[in-house]
């Protein structure tokens, strides 16, 4: 689906009036994504809400008074290839797909994004660090320390995106230290030497410190990106649980706190499938200290480990940092994320070109929400509206409250009560045939038929 600036501006005026509507007393408001597109975040004539009664029909209900945790923001990454992209663009088309990207009101709003600190695999230059020194030099005081290479179209980006969200949050992760100071001397694979932690942890505040001066204030860094991985085609570094807790206790916490830096740590950054790791870093009340929360990606294990981690640490908070989902079984996934304690998500690369590229990691991809065309437009794909319909509704201090319903694969679903006091239910149906569905919400109810491989977001006022 190819889109024309005309098309981009008339559809985003379109959506600043839907969310402007005052709704009527009795309607629920209802936006809906159909996979044939027919719909794309589209506004709806919502169901009425009458007087709660018995029916035959599934039905998931509303509990307001069951509140959970506050939702930080979602969005996506401000990594190297989707910025490289995006500057390929003409200047109204470039500006007209971030209106589309961070607008809160003429787009989908994406309000947290995430950093790369240095370069990760998806980049179409060579890798680099801001600390990347000739064979044998070593700069354990960072004099040498530069963020000159994100200025290309990294740092300019993500201004434009500020200018036209102000509130907009971003966290940051390394994929590699600077190679001098690991024991593999280069960026793909190895080990941070223990000698050299007061050295990255000094890199880590450095690159913050350097941000701010640019107006862009990072909200939370992870030590490292998936730090399980030891590739040796792409920026990776490995680390145990223990020595990230040691880092963070003897080497990091204590330095922030020196140098008066809020910025938060989020531990961990990686997989469902081990959650050992933050346990080694928060069961240590030292390190636990300097520590926000634990940081989640989805590629392997399963999403009740944020519950469990949750549980055992409920004075931490869960984020979810990377990992894209697709079409509705893709929103059934990410309303699960949220129903375990997530106060984040965050899908990875917003655009590649139709080819998949730039990708100078090993890592294959997948079509992004958004794909760079040979003719130079862009087509704005199902993940993209299916994106928008948590995110341009679920704000940034809305409060994930109680539901329950049937549960099915195909089902997923997730409510919220926003700042301003409307609820929020978003309802994805990831089968293959269409489904009738009553929402009970105390002494009222609304029905609906939501269509296969749908998502559709209400909202009401209690």
């Amino acid at each position: 689906m190819r889109q024309t600036g005309l098309r981009i501006a008339a559809m985003a005026a379109t959506v600043f009036l839907w969310v402007s509507m005052a709704p009527a007393a009795d309607r629920v408001e209802k936006w809906l994504t159909t996979p044939d597109l027919k719909a794309a975040l589209s506004r709806q004539d919502g169901p009425k809400l009458e007087p709660a009664r018995k029916t035959k029909l599934s039905v998931i209900e509303i509990n307001p008074s069951a509140r959970y945790q506050e939702i930080l923001g979602m969005g996506a990454s401000f990594d190297h290839a989707s910025c490289e992209n995006l500057t390929k663009l003409s200047p109204e088309a470039r500006a007209e797909a971030m209106i589309r990207l961070f607008d809160p009101d003429k787009g989908i709003g994406m309000n947290l994004m995430r950093l790369c600190i240095g370069a990760s695999d998806f980049i179409g230059e060579p890798y680099y660090t801001y600390c990347d020194l000739p064979e044998g030099e070593k700069d354990p005081e960072m004099t040498r320390f530069s963020i000159e290479k994100d200025r290309a179209y990294v740092l300019p980006l993500i201004k434009e995106a500020l200018k036209i969200n102000p509130s907009l949050k971003f966290f940051a992760s390394p994929w590699s230290p600077p190679a001098w100071m690991k024991d593999t001397g280069q960026l793909e694979g190895g080990r941070l030497l223990p000698e050299f932690y007061p050295a990255f942890a000094k890199y880590l505040a450095r690159f913050i410190q350097a941000y701010e001066a640019e107006g862009i204030p990072i909200y939370a860094i992870t030590v490292q990106n998936e730090p399980r991985m030891n590739d040796p085609n792409y920026p990776t570094c490995v680390w145990t649980g223990e020595e990230q807790r040691d880092f963070i206790r003897d080497h990091l916490g204590p330095l922030f706190r020196e140098l008066n830096l809020t910025t938060r740590v989020w531990c961990w950054d990686h997989n469902w499938n081990l959650p050992e790791f933050p346990i080694a870093v928060l069961s240590d009340p030292a390190a636990a200290q300097y520590v926000d929360g634990t940081a989640f990606h989805l590629y392997e294990g399963r999403v009740e480990t944020q519950s469990k981690i949750r549980e055992m640490f409920p004075d931490k908070h869960i984020y979810f940092s990377e990992g894209s989902v697709f079409g509705a079984r893709g929103a059934v996934k990410l309303a699960s994320i949220l129903q375990n304690w997530a106060r984040s998500y965050n899908f990875w690369v917003v655009l590649l070109d139709e080819h998949r590229k730039p990708n100078r990691g090993p890592h294959s991809a997948s079509a992004t929400c958004v794909e760079l065309l040979d003719d130079g437009s862009l087509r704005w794909n199902y993940d993209y509206y299916m994106y928008g319909q948590f995110m341009k509704f679920i704000l940034p201090g809305a409060v994930r409250i109680g539901v329950s319903g049937p549960e099915a694969r195909t089902i997923g679903y997730v409510a919220t009560r926003n700042p301003d006091g409307a609820l929020v239910l978003v309802v994805a149906n990831a089968g293959r045939e269409p489904w009738e569905f009553a929402v009970t919400h105390g002494n009222r109810q609304f029905r609906d038929t939501l269509p296969a491989g749908a998502v559709a977001t209400y909202r009401w006022q209690e």
